[in-house]
């Protein structure tokens, strides 16, 4: 289903086979949860022993959504929307159907403009929200569903908009948890051990994929079979740990820069996810890669240079679709002014494909390692292997660089700065202080 080439990166098989020890430790650190953070290892075997009865709610949640809703908007932000948001796109076609269920995110972006426009467009339609926080008081989703439940009072009155909101949150405490439990939501749970950023397989993710006809049986049974590889297969076959050793040997090496890199635009999403994935699990303590995306060829026509010339402090990881979803073929024309027909008769997957491999072996020259992962399509199985593939590297990349996984200290201090400045109470010292830097 997925393998990774590390041929153009610079690592051999001897220095693969050197870093044996290594990524077994990290791995035997990850899976018997002995390392830091390992109170939220509950994804780890989350595919084979999810919640079954929460699932099937999800799924009759989704259908009853999709018969009454035009729209449904997903309030999160973080790990609470970025996982759906790359499943939908990644699996969703490039152009909406008619009478398809609209799935909208919010609550990811404090802009007066974006929220606005989105309240406007949802006056005349028909709507249902989901909104994700295991708190309810993170701000950015926190004042979107204030917003966006207004409106859905306005247009139904309080008790059928209560039927109209879904809350997935805390099993027992928090703010959403009691309002919940008081105005009758139908609820899902955030599991205390797993993480927002490893939450995609729980209802945080499943209930909106599900609400965009997406096949969520399928997608857990991706992630099923890449537990099941990332868990029993050998070191020498276990395409998750030679990932996880080839990052350690760029981050050795002093690359300081991962890009991920695909040619397929609905993936762009599956890369943003992808960012906050590695990027708040390991960049702290002073350490870890900073990870970074591109869409070619579209962005080789604007950052290509600098990745090709520029400074080397980057490696490139390529996902390369093996199987497109559609073929395309490039017809012959009677007159050849724009000198293509020599193409004529081939598929644009087939151009795509050479424009990779011809890009791979210019950025190999010019000093930019590439691995690539080959998957070999696009749909809702080989997306769920993809995405716990890349959950389990990350945990393992991290433990290599003896890094808790799963915290996020640093992503506090900009909350703290925040509240002070908006003047909330107990943070009246700070605001002075902060006041006189600005």
């Amino acid at each position: 289903m997925l393998k990774f080439d590390y041929k153009n990166t610079g690592v051999t098989p001897e220095v693969m086979a050197a870093s044996h020890d290594k990524v077994m430790q990290a791995y035997n650190t990850l899976v018997n949860k002995s390392g830091a953070g390992n109170d939220f290892l509950g994804w780890l075997k989350w595919p084979t022993e999810y919640d079954k009865e929460e699932f099937d709610r999800v799924l009759k949640c989704a259908k009853k959504i999709r018969e009454d809703s035009e729209v449904l908007v997903v309030i999160g932000i973080g790990g609470s929307y970025l996982g759906a948001k790359a499943v939908i796109e990644a699996l969703k076609g490039y152009f909406p159907k008619e009478k398809e269920l609209e799935v909208i995110f919010a609550g990811h972006t404090l802009s007066s403009t974006y929220t606005h426009q989105l309240l406007t467009y949802l006056k005349n339609k028909e709507f249902s929200i989901n909104v994700i926080s295991k708190s309810g008081t993170t701000t950015e989703p926190a004042v979107a569903f204030r917003l966006f439940k207004e409106l859905l009072v306005q247009k139904y009155g309080e008790a059928e908009a209560n039927k109209r909101i879904y809350a997935t949150t805390d099993l027992v405490k928090g703010a959403l948890r009691t309002q919940a439990n008081e105005l009758g939501y139908v609820t899902f749970n955030v599991p205390d051990d797993i993480g927002g950023r490893y939450s995609v397989f729980t209802g945080v993710g499943l209930l909106p994929i599900a609400c965009a006809g997406i096949d969520i049986e399928a997608l857990m049974e991706g992630a099923r079979l890449a537990q099941v590889d990332c868990y029993e297969k050998p070191f020498v076959d276990n395409e998750a740990m030679k990932y996880a050793v080839v990052r350690n040997q760029m981050y050795n090496n002093e690359k300081t820069t991962e890009i991920l890199v695909t040619y397929e635009p609905k993936l762009s999403f599956i890369s943003e996810w992808w960012k906050q994935l590695f990027g708040e699990s390991e960049g702290k303590d002073g350490k870890g890669l900073f990870p970074a995306s591109l869409v070619y060829s579209t962005d080789l026509h604007s950052l290509g240079q600098y990745v090709q010339e520029g400074k080397r402090i980057m490696f490139e990881t390529v996902i390369n679709v093996v199987n497109p979803e559609e073929v395309a073929i490039i017809e012959k024309a009677d007159s050849d002014l724009d000198g293509i027909n020599y193409l004529a008769g081939t598929s644009l997957d087939f151009v795509n494909k050479k424009a990779m491999q011809g890009t791979i072996l210019a950025h190999v020259d010019g000093g930019v390692p590439n691995g690539v992962i080959n998957l070999e399509k696009i749909d809702a199985l080989h997306i769920g292997y993809l995405l716990y593939f890349f959950m389990f590297s990350c945990g393992l990349s991290c433990y290599m660089l003896d890094i808790n996984p799963f915290n996020q200290p640093g992503v506090e201090s900009y909350k703290k700065n925040m509240f002070a400045l908006l003047g909330k109470k107990g943070y009246e010292e700070l605001k002075e202080e902060l006041e006189k830097r600005l």
